[in-house]
Order: C-alpha cells, then structure tokens, then sequence
C-alpha cells in the first residue's frame, strides 16, 4: 500500500478529497537574476517617464542646482502656462481628429480586407495575404517622398487632416490584417452556415454577426493605430504648417523656441504624452484578449 493511499486511509477520505484539500502545487518562485532584469527595463521605461513628469513641477533653478532631485517646493505654475496656450490645444484637436480618422479607416477597411482571406476560399487567397504580410517591410520613410508628391500634388490634400490620416491608415492596414485574419478564422464555420440557413446573406452576417463578436480584435488594432497616430511625427512634419500641426510638432517647436525654459518644455511634453498613455493603459485588457483570440486562432 502505497504512502498517499495510508494517508487517505487514516483520516477516511478518499485520495482525490486528500490532494484537492492540498490544492494545487505552485510553481517555485523565478530567478532573482530574471527579477533584476525586469527592475533594470521597468526603470529604463518608466524612469525617463517620470523624470520628465517631476521636472514640469520644478522650477529651472532647481534643476539647474539638482537636476536628479524632487520638486521643493511644488511649482504649478509650468503646467498651468501650458494649459492655458492655445497652441497646446490647437495641436491637440489636430492630433485627436487625426487619431480618430485613421483608427476610423483602420478598423472599418481592416476588418472588410480580414473577411474575405479568412473566410472565403479562393485562388490566390495566400498570395494575397502575402501582400499584406510584405507590408510590414515598408514603413512610412521609405515612400516618403512618391507620398509627399502625391498628396499634396495629385490629390491636393496637402496641410489637411485627410492628408495625414490616409497615408498612416494605408501603413498600419498590414498590421491590423496579419491580427484580425487568424481571430476571425477562429469563429466556427457553423454560426456562418446558420446565418445563411436562416435567410441572412454574406454581408448581413458580415455585419450582424461577425462584427459584434470580433470586438476584442477590433480594440485592439483601433488602440495601436491610434497611439501610433497620435505618436507619428514624420507624416504630419512633411505635411502640416502653421496652425495644422499636431502635438508631437508642438513639442518640437515649443523645445526650439523655450529651449531656455526646461522645467516648461518638461510640461509640455509630458501632458502631450499623458492621453496617449492613460488611453494606452485603459485599454491593455483588451489589447491582451485580442491578442490572445489572434494567437488562439
């Protein structure tokens, strides 16, 4: 008789009662060196985040006297300048319609080019996908200029919202494809039978079914492409001026013409961040679910 079956015998449960009231083993704690190079990337990301957000509350002289120190006293008076200047909301509005429009495109096209490689089956499907993995190896900089010709030139959209918003929305369409494709294969091909029997058609199904139960995907590729819009500084350098600019132009210019000015620069760069960012955060569990589905699919 073995030691777990002598064990269960004296107290008169059965051996699985015995193990359940144990619970489950837990995995041993990680290596100390795997903490230590979480600590080292955690203060290498976080750390610069956080300088700049305490020095916007430090005077120029208390930075110039100790630049690693904390505020003292607490100056208000930075972030209040910048919160009043209506360039800081100018560049604001610019940056959040131009987020909105791209994620807008982003989603809707994403979605309608995903439909088709995942759910039907045709000649040269793959070869197709293909094309949109191939995306991923030609980022904004190397058509900069075919792009700068042709939208302020061709379509004459040049120093507009549109002008900035479509060309970031063709680049971040490979990514969102390559993540919504595995996520709607997932979806069971008898809910899309039951559809067709029920008298609904390819798009009804398309958008009655199929987009409500892609959510997860569909945030997820919606919040990347739209910090990454609202972080893109390229694009809206070449073809914004004056008033048309967005936050990260705003930051540029306000660096160059307050250079003198650090504690104030440090505000302003931090509260062009911050929505990005809390957006960003808010969203992660979403970010993670879709994922997963992609992955999982």
């Amino acid at each position: 008789m073995s030691a777990g079956t002598l064990t269960s015998a004296s107290t008169g449960q059965p051996p699985t009662a015995a193990r359940r009231r144990r619970g489950p083993k837990r995995p041993g704690g990680g290596s100390p060196l795997v903490y230590g190079l979480a600590l080292v990337v955690v203060a290498l990301t976080v750390g610069p985040v956080l300088y700049g957000v305490l020095g916007g509350f430090r005077s120029n002289a208390q930075l110039a006297e100790t630049p690693a120190g904390l505020p003292s006293p607490w100056v208000l008076s930075n972030y209040s300048g910048v919160l009043t200047n209506p360039d800081f909301w100018r560049y604001t509005l610019n940056s959040t319609v131009i987020a909105l429009v791209t994620t807008a495109i982003v989603v809707v096209f994403g979605m309608m080019a995903a439909y088709p490689l995942a759910r039907y089956r045709f000649r040269g499907r793959e070869q197709l996908f293909l094309v949109f993995v191939a995306g991923l190896l030609f980022p904004a900089t190397v058509a900069i200029i075919p792009l700068f010709i042709l939208i302020t030139k061709d379509l004459q959209l040049g120093n507009t919202w549109w002008g900035v918003a479509l060309p970031q929305a063709a680049f971040a369409l490979p990514t969102t494809v390559i993540i919504l494709r595995p996520f709607l294969q997932a979806l069971p091909d008898e809910l899309e039978e039951a559809a067709l029997l029920d008298g609904a058609s390819r798009v009804g199904f398309f958008w009655r079914i199929l987009v409500p139960l892609s959510g997860p995907g569909m945030v997820t590729v919606g919040v990347l492409a739209f910090v990454g819009s609202w972080n893109a500084y390229l694009l809206p350098l070449l073809l914004l001026q004056g008033g048309m600019k967005t936050l990260p132009l705003g930051v540029a210019d306000y660096s160059s013409e307050y250079s003198s000015d650090t504690a104030g620069v440090f505000a302003f760069t931090s509260l062009a961040m911050i929505p990005a960012l809390v957006f960003f955060l808010a969203m992660q569990k979403r970010i993670v679910n879709g994922l997963q589905g992609a992955v999982k699919g």
